[in-house]
């Protein structure tokens, strides 16, 4: 866990800025990580907020997962991934496994500086220590991530896959 998850208190129930939502212009079938009660301000249809890992997900899909410890977001992501249709919320560690896994899966990526994540009572919370990075999976991602750069929320960065 790093410095600012730390800080940030032992909950993961952290809500995801309007803003975002507003730059990336979609809406989403599904928030498959929500927080109990349901999302603050995701722009989705229907949400999952226990057992996402062992339900079936459908459509377009936003995941904000917990961040959890070390590789709590490797089974996030790779469901995510399998899935292929939608778009993710993670720390930017580009050091970390789990990272370099997603960045071999992504179709595209953007870096956003760092966010101040909304608490459960409303309030904003400290920024972190790094950025955050939204991944795309399928068409409908890219465009919305490449909609979101337009409009200033970040750097867009594609995936270079290099055959063997």
């Amino acid at each position: 866990m790093s410095h600012w998850e730390a800080s940030q208190g032992a909950s993961d129930e952290w809500y995801t800025p309007a803003y975002i939502f507003e730059a990336l212009g979609v809406r989403f079938d599904l928030d498959a990580a929500a927080p109990e009660g349901g999302p603050l301000h995701v722009p989705a249809s229907e949400w999952f907020w226990h057992d996402s890992l062992n339900e079936p997900w459908f459509g377009f899909v936003w995941l904000n997962p917990p961040f959890g410890g070390r590789g709590s977001l490797r089974p996030w992501l790779a469901k995510f991934f399998d899935h292929g249709h939608g778009i993710a919320l993670t720390p930017d560690r580009t050091s970390a496994d789990w990272f370099r896994e997603a960045w071999e899966r992504a179709d595209l990526a953007l870096f956003m500086p760092k966010v101040k994540f909304i608490r459960p009572d409303g309030s904003t919370g400290n920024q972190p220590s790094n950025g955050t990075c939204l991944w795309a999976a399928g068409s409908t991602a890219i465009e919305a991530l490449e909609r979101a750069a337009s409009r200033g929320l970040g750097i867009l960065a594609q995936p270079r896959r290099i055959a063997a």
